[in-house]
Order: structure tokens, then sequence, then C-alpha cells
């Protein structure tokens, strides 16, 4: 599970990713494999100490990383739990849209044969579901593909033609 607001912990950076598996013994192949998969082995050329670099300012010695970067950290660690089901809140909120399309595309392949529920607002994250559910007011007022929730010229395709506004 990711949260759209993760926390930040002060500890290495393998500390970091491990905490999503810390009812497992640390395997710095899994966390490896998670940091490829979220695109934290793309922070790792500028920590000095790798996956032993302290993260955050609260030791000296702590190295801060922007909210960008620690939310591909707190992607790792979701990506790090081999569960059957996966439910990220916005996971990719503080990505740029290069960064976000990246993610996604490696969550699909990660997320195969898997139950998972990504709640977002931009539609254009929304679109690569299989099912979607527009809630309204705590209920379910559309559900469908992309394609079917378009067809349908309703609230979906309305907030889905006010996003697309802003890239026009």
């Amino acid at each position: 599970m990711l949260f759209q607001y993760y926390a930040q912990y002060n500890l290495s950076l393998a500390e970091n990713i491990w905490l999503g598996s810390a009812d497992r013994p640390l395997d710095m192949g899994k966390v490896a494999k998670a940091a490829r998969d979220s695109g934290v082995d793309r922070i790792l050329k500028r920590l000095e100490a790798g996956y032993e670099t302290t993260l955050g300012k609260w030791f000296d010695n702590g190295t801060d990383l922007s909210i960008g970067e620690w939310q591909k950290v707190a992607l790792a660690r979701a990506f790090i739990r081999d569960s059957q089901i996966i439910i990220m809140d916005e996971p990719t909120s503080s990505l740029d849209p290069k960064a976000e399309a990246e993610v996604f595309a490696k969550f699909r392949e990660l997320a195969k044969g898997k139950t998972a529920i990504v709640i977002g607002h931009r539609l254009s994250t929304v679109r690569m579901a299989d099912c979607i559910y527009l809630l309204n007011d705590g209920h379910i007022a559309e559900k469908g593909t992309h394609e079917e929730l378009m067809a349908l010229k309703g609230e979906y395709a309305q907030l889905f033609g006010i996003q697309a506004m802003n890239y026009r």
C-alpha cells in the first residue's frame, strides 16, 4: 500500500526501501530490484554511500531528497512487497510526466495477475486502468473503461475534457 502522504524515514536508503517488507530479513537483491522498478536506482548515482546513505536532515551526515525522489523511495517500499493486492493513493502526484509514465509502465508489469487499486485525480493516469470507477459523494457514479466512459459523455468525459484542455 502506498499513501499519497508517505513517510520519509531518516534511515539508510536500503532501510527505507526494506521497510516495505520489514517482516522479512533485509535482502539487498530485492531492495535493488525495487529501486530499479521505482526509478530510485537513478538517485544512487549521486549518493556517495549508495544504499547505505542516510536519508533526511535529522542527522548531520543525512542527504535530503527532492519530493519526487522521496516519492520514488516510497514507491520502492511498496514494490518490494510481493502482495497479491496493491493499493496506491495518488502514487505519482509529485513526479514529472516522464517519470510518471515510466513508473506506470513498470507498475502495469508488476501488477500482472494481481489486483491493483489506484486512486487518482489525474485522469491521464487513471485511463490506463482495466476498469475505472468514478466516485461522486461517496457513491459509484460511473464505471467502465476509459473508452466506455468517454462514449457515455457523462461526468468522467467532462472531467477528462477539462483536464485535457490544459494540454492543448
